[in-house]
């Protein structure tokens, strides 16, 4: 399953923010591993290394992102990206652009603690626990 990460979850991954950590360490794992095809979009990329810098360093900030890109794909925010999440009803920016990288990279979810934000979401969205729960159940 092709899944865009929201920012939040690799932020608690990162950050081991409790009660959270956990589902995040799981589900990275389960990138890594390719059970789960994980795609960060560019904008957290960004905000990772940005949040990441002031609260580990500059340095492990750089060597978590080299983890990152070795194990996720990058949706790219373009002008098309950026224009298509315009057009959406989305009370928040940050989220329609997400989910307009995600619909362009061909992702068939996303996955984020903050799924309300994504009630008009055209693709499925799971929160971590039900993500591992559903990749779980599937055999493959």
């Amino acid at each position: 399953m092709r899944v865009l990460f929201d920012t939040n979850v690799v932020l608690d991954h990162l950050l081991e923010r409790e009660p959270h950590a956990d589902n995040a360490e799981r589900l990275l794992n389960l990138v890594d591993t390719g059970r789960i095809d994980g795609i960060i979009c560019s904008t957290t990329a960004t905000t990772i290394h940005y949040l990441a810098s002031k609260v580990v360093g500059t340095s492990a900030a750089a060597d978590y992102h080299r983890r990152l890109l070795a194990i996720f794909d990058v949706a790219c925010v373009d002008r098309g990206v950026l224009q298509g999440a315009l057009d959406l009803d989305f009370s928040d920016f940050e989220d329609a652009v997400l989910h307009e990288a995600a619909r362009n990279v061909g992702a068939a979810a996303i996955v984020t603690r903050s799924g309300k934000d994504f009630a008009r979401s055209v693709l499925p969205v799971f929160d971590p626990t039900e993500l591992l729960a559903a990749v779980y159940a599937d055999p493959t």
